[in-house]
C-alpha cells in the first residue's frame, strides 16, 4: 500500500490587484511626497528665521569695549574741534603784525593755546625790557585779543646780547 501523492505548492498564486487598493497605494504615495516637500518648506523656513534672529542679536549686542572705543573717539573730536575753533589765521597775523610794529626786534618763541578757557599763553623773546612792554602794549590795542598782561620775564645772563625772554597770557575773542 502506498500512501496518496502530496502536493506542497509553496508559491501561491498572488491576489489580483483591485481598483481599491490601488487607489490607496497612489493616496499613500502622493501623501508621503506631500510630507516630504512641507519638511523641506519647514526646513528652509527655519533657516532663513534662524539667520533673521542671528543678525537681529548681533545689531543689538553692545560690546563693553566697543562702546568704551567709541566714547574714546568721540571725546578726541570734540578736543580736536576745539582746537580747531580757534582762530589761528586771525591770532597768527594779529601776533606778526606787533612784531612787525616793533621793528622786527620781538620774535616769538612759542604759542599754547587753552581753546576751553580761549586762552593763549605766548613766549618771546626781546633785544631788551622795554621792547618787550611795548609788544605787550601793542597787543592790548588789539581787537581780538583781550586782556594781554606781562607773566614774567628774564634776562638772559648767558648770553653776550643779555636779551629778555618773557611770557604773557590773553584771552582771545571769537572772530567777528
Amino acid at each position: 500500500m502506498s500512501a496518496p501523492l502530496v502536493n506542497i505548492d509553496f508559491v501561491a498564486r498572488r491576489s489580483r490587484l483591485t481598483l481599491a487598493g490601488a487607489l490607496l497605494l497612489l493616496l499613500g504615495a502622493s501623501a508621503a511626497v506631500g510630507t516630504y516637500v512641507e519638511y523641506r518648506l519647514m526646513q528652509a523656513r527655519r533657516a532663513g528665521l534662524e539667520l533673521k534672529l542671528e543678525a537681529a542679536t548681533r545689531r543689538n549686542h553692545h560690546e563693553p569695549g566697543l562702546d568704551a572705543r567709541t566714547a574714546g573717539f568721540a571725546e578726541a573730536a570734540g578736543r580736536m574741534a576745539e582746537q580747531l575753533g580757534a582762530p589761528w589765521t586771525e591770532l597768527l597775523a594779529e601776533l606778526e603784525a606787533a612784531s612787525r610794529d616793533s621793528s622786527g626786534q620781538i620774535a616769538v618763541l612759542s604759542i599754547e593755546p587753552d581753546p576751553v578757557k580761549h586762552n593763549v599763553h605766548i613766549t618771546g623773546e626781546s633785544k631788551d625790557l622795554p621792547l618787550a612792554l611795548a609788544y605787550v602794549q601793542r597787543l592790548q590795542a588789539s581787537s581780538l585779543l583781550r586782556y594781554p598782561m606781562l607773566d614774567s620775564h628774564e634776562v638772559k645772563t648767558d648770553d653776550a646780547q643779555r636779551p629778555v625772554r618773557f611770557a604773557m597770557s590773553a584771552e582771545w575773542r571769537e572772530a567777528p
